[in-house]
């Protein structure tokens, strides 16, 4: 009952991010694979730990909720979400699947779920089931979800930025796809380290009526931006604000992938290769830059150049 409570919650998250992909769907054995990748990270996390709570219980000997605070945002946040960052950048970054904006939410969340799936079962089995496994149900695992879903959006950013040589911004956004998640859970998991290790109870009170607004503010702020970037997902290989590449299936039509899928898409779900193109052209009609036989924004047929008259 306890190990069935500690991944229903995990499992309700994945399906939750995965059906709000519907541009394209990600291959479920890469999906796997990250999730898999993500539980990895959970023994680099307990050495980081280990070794910074050493060097912390060398500066600061003792118990107290200052240093309860110092733990999770120098330590606990940083060993967690690191790990999770570098399974993502090292899997994801030069995928040929990572081809849509939506993409890079999905994948961070399954790399974090995969972590969270492992601490999870450890938690319930070490600390007494099925009550710790509900508080965990509406907190911690939720909690990692956010925290992906925050690496995951400026993750996209940075890849598009990447894409649109725009080193700078590219720059900024892998190092905000890092430090925010930080951030997030070091605040997550300090405010609520200090309420119990400090021992006036109206401080303690005061924390977790803090905490609980916080965590309500987390699980809002993520949902709204897992909706927004799903309802804005688009392709991002291309580069879309010089090639159209979000074609109406009405218009763009089905193709056969040398795997032999049929697709509607701009790239074969089941093989991930790209439909086929041919050279660029301006749309006659209304100046759209496409790549197909049908321009994407206003569905005008590719006009085929007259060949020259053989004297």
């Amino acid at each position: 009952m306890a190990f069935v409570l500690a991944l229903i919650p995990v499992v309700g998250l994945l399906l939750f991010i995965y059906f709000r992909d519907r541009k394209e769907k990600e291959p479920f054995g890469f999906l796997v694979a990250l999730f898999f990748a993500g539980m990895g990270t959970i023994i680099t996390a307990i050495i980081a730990e280990t070794l910074g709570q050493l060097v912390l219980d060398a500066i600061m000997p003792g118990e107290s909720a200052f240093k309860q605070v110092l733990d999770a945002m120098l330590i606990v946040g940083p060993a967690e979400e690191v790990g999770k960052y570098l399974v993502l950048r090292i899997m994801t970054w030069k995928s040929k699947h990572f081809d849509y904006s939506y993409d890079a939410i999905v994948y961070a969340v399954f790399v974090s779920l995969g972590f969270a799936a492992l601490e999870n079962i450890v938690y319930v089995f070490g600390s007494g089931g099925v009550g710790t496994a509900l508080a965990r149900m509406i907190t911690a695992i939720p909690g990692h979800a956010c925290f992906a879903v925050f690496m995951g959006f400026f993750y996209s950013k940075a890849k598009h930025a990447a894409l649109t040589n725009k080193k700078g911004k590219c720059a900024g956004f892998k190092a905000l796809a890092l430090l925010v998640p930080i951030l997030v859970h070091g605040i997550y998991d300090a405010i609520i380290m200090g309420a119990g290790a400090t021992s006036i109870d109206v401080l303690a009170g005061i924390s977790l009526i803090a905490w609980v607004l916080f965590v309500i503010a987390m699980f809002v702020v993520s949902f709204i931006l897992v909706i927004i970037s799903s309802k804005r997902d688009f392709c991002i290989v291309n580069l879309p604000e010089k090639v159209q590449t979000i074609y109406r299936p009405q218009v763009a039509g089905n193709w056969t992938c040398s795997c032999g899928s049929v697709n509607y898409l701009n790239f074969c779900p089941k093989c991930g290769k790209h439909r086929p193109t041919i050279a660029a052209w301006n749309c006659p009609k209304c100046g759209t830059l496409s790549t197909y036989n049908f321009c994407g924004n206003c569905g005008c047929p590719k006009t085929i150049a007259p060949v020259p008259a053989m004297n």
